[in-house]
């Protein structure tokens, strides 16, 4: 069975998926090495910081079937030397015929650069296969090679009418098991995690992303002083403009942030304007108004003309609760 590019391209994400966790500041880039006949030889995603980058990973295990072979790789191949040498180089040695590449590499030190190597070469180079779910899956990667600032992601887990705590102050857990694992997923993916001293006070939470028996700890993150003893620490402790706190994290090498503070800092990064996606989990219980907390309780609205209008890119069952997932 013969694969079609778009086909090919989905399998190199699903490879890139696997390196989610593990190649941060590098991108999760996934790659396949295909046969003249369609069959693929091999697969490779970018490793830890410092090693190999996907393409090369699936040129290695490839080998010799690499030579007049077709690479597919979901971004643009480096064309620099930093930590490795760069990809270019690498494929242009083993032989590959022909690139299918799902998108540019917005990286100035990039962006172009490894295309125009490869086709002087005498590579066919192909771009644009599956683009908008490459650049989906990289959101985060791009974000900051494109702004210099962090991708922020929103969690809030509420009720069905978006209660976050009760009228005795208490919150925990509102959500089920499920979305609680789902929720330490997101934080694994996140190479910061973002909340307010206020939570820190009350809550005093760890901010590990525990999946089974692996616990990563990503950077901690408080806006104002952590209390001595609080689990978060270490930590940063930051406060001002929020513009400026995006910018101050930014240099810890931090591609996507996570913001799981409560109402009031998650109102403040709304109304500035500096959330790009909010995963919302919600379960199927009803908090009331009365002495109860509002998920966003800090953000005015005067008018419906006001209304913050996001884009729902999914919606899915965790368990008993529901997980929307908005563009801001």
């Amino acid at each position: 069975m013969k694969f079609s590019n778009t086909e090919l391209m989905t399998m190199a994400m699903s490879a890139g998926d696997k390196a989610r966790f593990l190649s941060p500041p590098n991108p999760w880039v996934g790659a396949l090495v295909v046969s003249d006949r369609g069959v693929v030889v091999s697969e490779g995603h970018t490793q830890v910081p410092g090693e190999s980058h996907a393409e090369v990973e699936a040129l290695r295990r490839a080998g010799e079937g690499a030579r007049g072979a077709t690479l597919v790789v979901t971004l643009e191949p480096c064309s620099h030397h930093g930590r490795t040498g760069p990809c270019v180089e690498a494929i242009i040695a083993a032989g590959i015929a022909k690139v299918i590449i799902g998108t540019i590499d917005p990286d100035p030190r990039v962006s172009g650069s490894g295309i125009e190597l490869l086709k002087a070469s005498g590579v066919d180079v192909e771009v644009g296969i599956e683009e908008a779910a490459v650049r989906a899956q990289l959101a985060p990667y791009i974000w900051h090679r494109v702004t210099g600032r962090p991708y922020v992601v929103l969690k809030v887990a509420s009720t069905l009418d978006g209660i976050v705590a009760m009228a005795d102050g208490t919150s925990q857990w509102i959500t089920g098991e499920d979305a609680r694992r789902d929720a330490h997923v997101l934080r694994a993916q996140s190479q910061a995690v973002l909340v307010g001293a206020g939570t820190v006070r009350s809550d005093d939470p760890a901010l590990t992303a525990r999946l089974g028996d692996l616990v990563l700890e990503p950077l901690r993150v408080v806006l104002g002083a952590a209390p001595e003893g609080a689990k978060v620490r270490p930590c940063l402790e930051l406060s001002g403009e929020l513009g400026h706190v995006l910018d101050e994290i930014a240099q810890h090498d931090v591609l996507q942030l996570l913001v799981e503070g409560g109402p009031t800092t998650a109102s403040s990064f709304l109304e500035a304007g500096l959330v790009n996606h909010i995963v919302w989990y919600q379960s199927a219980s009803f908090g009331g108004a009365t002495g109860t907390l509002g998920a966003l309780a800090g953000l005015s609205t005067p008018t419906v003309a006001a209304l913050r209008r996001g884009r729902v890119v999914g919606l899915r069952q965790v368990g008993e609760d529901i997980r929307i997932d908005v563009e801001v």
